[in-house]
């Protein structure tokens, strides 16, 4: 499911998508996503799109709300040329791709 997520009075592009048990969950816009820890940031990084993966607050990252609410637990370096860290939001990082 796609769902226009606002941050800061702009918008990015969220992606809930079922799979077996679990969600597949991201934000995304031009310059960069913040996804659950399925994402592979590293191989990302080959293509120099600046990405992180959340360590959710709970169980799972299941939504956008558990995205937005967790720590940020790996960032690729072109996600930390833009300012991302390891340890922040993923709110506060969703803000810098945004």
């Amino acid at each position: 499911m796609k769902e226009d997520v606002k941050i800061d009075g702009k918008t990015a592009e969220g992606f809930v998508i079922p799979i077996g048990k679990v969600n597949l969950v991201f934000v995304k816009t031009d310059k960069g996503l913040i996804g659950c820890g399925a994402f592979d940031v590293n191989g990302l990084e080959k293509f120099a799109y600046p990405a992180a993966k959340v360590k959710p607050s709970g169980n799972s990252v299941a939504d956008i709300n558990d995205l937005l609410s967790g720590t940020i637990a790996a960032v690729n370096p072109s996600g930390e040329k833009i300012g991302i860290k390891v340890g922040m939001s993923g709110r506060d990082a969703a803000k810098l791709i945004v």
